[in-house]
């Protein structure tokens, strides 16, 4: 049997990745306490894990259509929002609070991968608006309407 391809292998690797993180996530939504604050993730990791070791199953049988791969130049574009996502991950949600960490990961994202000019007062506000809007809908999502429990730390 030949060596994958360079495509192929990227696929492997990056949906064995996904695998691995939803697989720790399930397990720490198992083992948290209190075990009624963390009923939503159980059922959310779940479908997640499930659904990652599909995808790492079907790279690995050579079932998926790989394309041509990522280049350096996309992965390039793509190390920015990865770091600040480890980031909010693994410190942020928890030294921040849910709600001030996940409002500040989304402003930087906006921030980086928007187009509009970043010199014009008028992007900002629309940034800021959008972050706003956004933050509001994770609010009545999370607190409202299936009040769940999410990190509160520093600020909320």
């Amino acid at each position: 049997m030949s060596a994958p391809s360079l495509p192929r292998l990227q696929h492997i690797i990056g949906s064995g990745i996904v695998a691995a993180v939803g697989i720790w996530v399930a397990f720490v939504s198992y083992t948290q306490q209190p075990s009624e604050a963390f009923l939503f993730p159980r059922l959310i990791s779940s479908v997640f894990v499930v659904l990652a070791l599909w995808t790492f199953a079907k790279a690995c049988l050579g079932w998926t259509k790989v394309g041509g791969g990522i280049s350096v130049r996309q992965f390039t574009n793509l190390l920015p929002g990865l770091i600040i996502a480890l980031i909010y991950i693994f410190w942020a949600a928890k030294g921040l609070g849910f709600y001030t960490a996940t409002t500040l990961a989304f402003f930087i994202l906006l921030s980086l991968y928007d187009p509009a000019p970043h010199d014009a007062v008028r992007s900002w506000l629309r940034r800021i608006l959008i972050t706003a809007i956004f933050m509001v809908v994770i609010y009545g999502l999370f607190a409202k309407l299936l009040t769940v429990y999410t990190p509160r730390e520093v600020f909320f």
